[in-house]
């Protein structure tokens, strides 16, 4: 069979329209292979760091990885991400320096690029012999066999790569002696190890995570990846070496479960996706026991019971029925009702709880609105199951500006889920950066009189109050008190004043924004037996506060977030220079294995565009993460052109309808 290339459009694991169109990988692909008699299950992950979130599901349900490094571009941020998700799982890994036949490929400058970048001890397997368009194969540092061109088979090493192969060797070797006493002492004493004794040892220091076993090649001739197999099938755990912890739910203790197909079912359900054509996909991988079809099975998370109809193995986009999925082993199943991704699927008798994945926070929101009246009857159950598939796309409601608001990790991602949206759920949405929560508040005590006269015969209506307003300390919100004396405004009304300021205090005097952190007084009054009412001193509540306000010094708030910035070092200045134009405080700056670390905060109007900004200012080799901090007072000089922008809102919101 041909071999797949992206540019082609028929690689087996990026099968979704988007993937094709944009020409990389945006969910994860199950692909089963055999080799030398052993099933290898690998999910490809995406590489963009817009779908860290799949990366985080396939670390979650797998054994090992397998890192693809660049032999010319060397370790990106994107590749600095993923160590940080595995060193968190506990998850061994293997090296493939890939593309050696790259324009400014270099070996050597890749391990280099990997001993800066990470806490670990990198150990050559395989080498490459030449680099870039002198690159003519690899040569197999265990077997000392060299691999020449595409479908290379052993054969003798070059001669004039004997010194190169020996040198290497020897440093595996050391390395692999260092795991077991007995080698240390047979290769002290000068005795060769077997090749089984290297395989053995170098097996036992990748798994427990003593060294990184790196080899080189390139995917695109095919050359080095037999070799990549074989370090998958020898040095890799197997299902059954890699116990997984889980949570005895009913004894609330963690547990180590044995990969036994005969023992108690535990299965998790890594990915969710929306067929329009079957419906709901789960896919799952069982972890204990064996999931069968036609059965009944217990979802831990939503404690209720699921009905598992056929399931099928999975090899990208293709799917084969079968009649079970046993221990270690991956699989979907079609149209389970309750069971969302990162749930456990196990027995009722037996409930175990595989640990949730932590996904990311989201970096990027847009404020989402239906093209039409029919997209709007559709769009919350769409959104809904558009998050089932995805567990870093956030969607709320924001009750303070009205908006539907979906966030993401970045602008492709929210793209391509918007794109989803139409093709998938027949849901039209435009999209907006979302308004700013802004706030508004006061300085100063102020107090003023609202008198609600109104006469248009028959019963009148009067409601007159006097009320002060005080400053409360940022966060307190609202509070409300009288200091009535002697009946000036009887009692029954004083709920009525307050519930007329908590209606008006929605709509601030300086630029209509909700006003908070104040006190209000009801201190006087008056009332008429008969025309008086509580919706007249609601009104005059309303009057009290709109000629208090302007004189209580009132400012305009902004939320602030603390943003942490990872960049290479070269690109430290750009970033701190553009930190300045965004009215940041930069709180601290530190280095770290050939990173730069900026930490500050910003108020959130100058970034919310920053995902995609850093991108293009560090060729996408910049990360960051943000939350929440406070709310502080926004410069004077600002107000005007928030008002404008909040009122070209305004007519854009009525255009919509």
């Amino acid at each position: 069979s041909r071999v797949g290339r992206v540019e082609e459009k028929n690689t087996v694991s990026d099968f979704d329209e988007e993937e094709q169109s944009r020409g990389f990988s945006v969910n994860n692909a199950v692909l089963p292979a055999e080799w030398r008699g052993t099933k290898v299950n690998l999910i490809d992950a995406p590489g963009y760091m817009d779908f860290v979130g799949e990366v985080k599901s396939a670390i979650g349900v797998t054994d090992g990885a397998l890192m693809l490094i660049c032999a010319a571009s060397g370790v990106e941020v994107g590749a600095e991400v993923q160590w940080g998700y595995l060193e968190e799982a506990n998850r061994p890994r293997v090296i493939f320096v890939n593309k050696m036949d790259r324009e400014n490929a270099s070996f050597a400058r890749a391990l280099e690029g990997l001993s800066t970048k990470f806490d670990a001890t990198f150990v050559p397997v395989v080498i490459p012999i030449g680099e870039a368009s002198g690159f003519k194969g690899v040569i197999d540092l265990v077997e000392m066999k060299a691999y020449l061109g595409p479908n290379g088979k052993p054969e003798d090493i070059p001669a004039d790569q004997h010194d190169a192969a020996d040198e290497a060797r020897m440093a595996m070797m050391e390395y692999a002696a260092e795991v077991d006493d007995e080698l240390m002492l047979k290769y002290l004493d000068g005795e060769e190890l077997t090749q089984e004794e290297i395989r053995q040892a170098l097996a036992q220091g990748t798994r427990e995570r003593r060294f990184v076993p790196v080899l080189a090649g390139s995917g695109v001739t095919s050359q080095g990846l037999d070799l990549v197999l074989n370090a998958i099938v020898d040095y890799m755990p197997s299902a059954a070496d890699a116990q997984r912890q889980v949570r005895n739910v009913a004894a609330d203790e963690m547990v180590e479960l044995p990969a036994d197909a005969d023992g108690p079912l535990v299965a998790q359900v890594f990915k969710t996706m929306a067929d329009p054509f079957v419906g709901r996909l789960s896919y799952f991988r069982v972890f204990s026991g064996r999931l069968t079809s036609d059965s009944r099975v217990y979802n831990v998370n939503r404690q209720e019971e699921e009905r598992i109809a056929q399931l099928y193995a999975v090899r990208g986009h293709d799917q084969k029925p079968v009649d079970q999925v046993t221990a270690g082993d991956f699989g979907v199943v079609t149209k389970l009702t309750v069971t969302v991704s990162n749930d456990t699927l196990c027995d009722r008798g037996a409930p175990y709880q595989v640990t949730p994945v932590e996904y990311p926070e989201p970096l990027y929101s847009v404020a989402v609105f239906p093209s039409t009246k029919a997209d709007l009857d559709k769009l919350g159950s769409s959104l809904t199951r558009l998050v089932e598939e995805d567990p870093t796309l956030r969607v709320v409601r924001d009750a303070e500006t009205n908006e539907t608001i979906l966030s993401g990790m970045g602008e492709s991602h929210i793209q391509i889920a918007t794109r989803r949206l139409a093709n998938k759920f027949g849901v039209q949405v435009d999209t907006d950066l979302p308004k700013i929560p802004y706030r508004e508040t006061i300085t100063r005590s102020a107090s003023a009189q609202g008198r609600h006269k109104k006469q248009t015969g028959g019963r009148g209506q009067f409601g007159d109050v006097y009320c002060r307003f005080e400053p409360l300390e940022r966060g307190e919100g609202f509070d409300f008190g009288n200091e009535v004396f002697g009946g000036s405004v009887p009692r029954s009304y004083f709920p009525a004043v307050e519930k007329g300021i908590r209606e008006i205090m929605s709509e601030g005097v300086l630029a209509g924004y909700p006003t908070v952190d104040f006190r209000c007084v009801l201190y006087d009054g008056s009332y008429h037996p008969v025309d008086s009412s509580e919706i007249a001193f609601k009104l005059a509540a309303h009057l009290s506060f709109k000629a208090a306000m302007p004189q209580a010094g009132p400012v305009l708030l902004e939320p602030v977030y603390r943003i942490v910035v990872t960049v290479p070092e070269e690109y430290m200045g750009d970033i701190l220079g553009d930190l300045n134009t965004r009215r940041a405080q930069v709180q601290g700056m530190e280095q770290s294995r050939g990173s730069g670390i900026v930490t500050a905060e910003v108020p959130l109007a100058e970034i919310q565009r920053y995902a995609t900004d850093l991108r293009s200012m560090t060729q996408g080799r910049g990360i960051y993460r943000m939350e929440f901090v406070r709310y502080d007072i926004v410069p004077a000089h600002l107000i005007d052109q928030i008002k404008a922008d909040a009122e070209r809102r305004l007519e854009k919101e009525k255009e919509r309808g």
